[in-house]
């Protein structure tokens, strides 16, 4: 879930709308922006019913939470959860987001301090990569298939404001806000869409985002971020530049 309230957001995966947005200004575009991520979940759960493909036939991705270097710095250890797809000791992974773009073998897979041969969605690991990834990884990156996530400082979203009381506030063109986007937490300016001078709680609309980093985006992926240092509102990325 991404609370819309007070305290620190967690890497998103559904967004939940409190009670302030059953206001008639903001039901429909809340109802949409839910619809939209009906379904979209979690990325990493497997669905076998109904025809649905398995998230673990999906290019691997693995959302970055921790790096250490181990064995005198031979080896850099990535922790983190994997959101879809699969990895095996020996593929070649890429770091994608913060100027990332180096592709790397893995050297070992650990689950629970268990060395595995073969890692899936939904699955929390450390890969051991090569010791030239020190530096080169950091919280809030990705590691994917090599080609199959970019990462983008500008996107178009649709936004959603709670309640002033539940830590909703006006949102203007220029103003700068936190996003949390999976592990990743960067700040990025707001324009809003033509002839839209504010967004005010319990709103919602299209806005366009210039973050200060470049990190690994798709569309249709669900955010949320704060503003003055309050949680404030959720999200869903629409559409990144080609």
């Amino acid at each position: 879930m991404i609370p819309l309230t007070s305290g620190r957001i967690a890497a998103p995966d559904r967004v939940e709308f409190p009670e302030g947005f059953d206001h008639p200004s903001v039901r429909a575009r809340a109802s949409r922006l839910k619809s939209r991520l009906a379904g979209f979940g979690n990325c990493a759960s497997t669905v076998r019913e109904g025809g649905a493909v398995e998230a673990g036939r999906e290019p691997f991705l693995m959302y970055v939470e921790d790096v250490f270097d181990t064995h005198q710095g031979r080896t850099v250890l990535v922790t983190g959860r994997i959101e879809r797809g699969r990895v095996r000791e020996g593929d070649e992974v890429e770091i994608v987001g913060f100027h990332g773009g180096t592709v790397l073998p893995v050297e070992g897979i650990d689950v629970y301090r268990r060395r595995v041969a073969e890692a899936r969605a939904d699955m929390n690991v450390g890969l051991s990569l090569p010791g030239k990834a020190s530096g080169s990884v950091a919280r809030g990156q990705v590691l994917a298939a090599p080609g199959s996530v970019g990462a983008h400082a500008r996107f178009t979203a649709d936004i959603a404001l709670p309640a002033d009381d539940q830590g909703g506030a006006e949102v203007r063109t220029g103003e700068r806000l936190q996003f949390h986007l999976r592990a990743a937490v960067v700040r990025g300016a707001v324009t809003l869409a033509p002839g839209t001078d504010v967004l005010r709680p319990l709103h919602g609309g299209t806005v366009t985002v210039a973050l200060e980093q470049p990190v690994a985006l798709e569309e249709g992926q669900p955010f949320a971020f704060r503003h003055h240092g309050r949680a404030a509102g959720a999200g869903i990325v629409t559409r990144l530049p080609h």
